[in-house]
């Protein structure tokens, strides 16, 4: 696996490096020992899996606050996305800003998204699978959102959703964070 830093601290993107033969390719997209090479602190707990059966099916902006806080490795195992992170770290040097990738399946990339940050994604091609490893179970009760055209963040998306969920509607927006 390679790792690069993102314009936010803490934010990675981690690129699969595939063994292709004839019967296709194989590679390794977590290791502990590897992401901790790498000084990413990341231990798996909980594995999600969401089915987006159209395109520019939106889902986010999500998060949860402290003590329910989660890490998340984001990847598409089928399709594509468009995935954003926001920075709400408020000591955080990059606190509101946001950064965007390109995550499909013919790569095999992932993201790590810190304890702190925003994540939300718009598909980019049909029937897209997104995996999310999580540093912690889930906790009801305990999600925060904001919408996702929310003008103080001003997040460049490649479309309008076709496809957005009641709760992610709800949102605040302007976010007061």
């Amino acid at each position: 696996m390679r790792f690069a830093p993102t314009e936010i601290p803490g934010v990675v993107e981690i690129a699969a490096e595939p063994r292709a033969d004839a019967r296709g390719f194989f590679a390794r997209i977590y290791c502990p020992e590897e992401f901790a090479a790498a000084d990413v602190s990341f231990t798996s707990t909980q594995i999600n899996l969401s089915r987006n059966s159209r395109v520019h099916t939106l889902r986010g902006m999500h998060w949860q606050d402290p003590p329910y806080a989660e890490a998340k490795l984001v990847r598409a195992t089928r399709g594509a996305i468009h995935d954003v992170v926001i920075d709400l770290r408020r000591e955080s040097p990059t606190f509101r800003r946001w950064i965007a990738r390109r995550l499909d399946a013919d790569r095999a990339n992932a993201l790590f998204i810190p304890e702190g940050c925003a994540h939300g994604f718009l598909t980019l091609e049909p029937d897209t699978d997104v995996l999310y490893q999580m540093s912690r179970p889930f906790v009801g009760g305990q999600a925060r959102g904001l919408r996702y055209d929310d003008p103080g963040f001003a997040i460049s998306w490649p479309a309008l959703p076709a496809v957005i969920g009641e709760a992610d509607l709800a949102w605040p927006s302007p976010w007061r964070g």
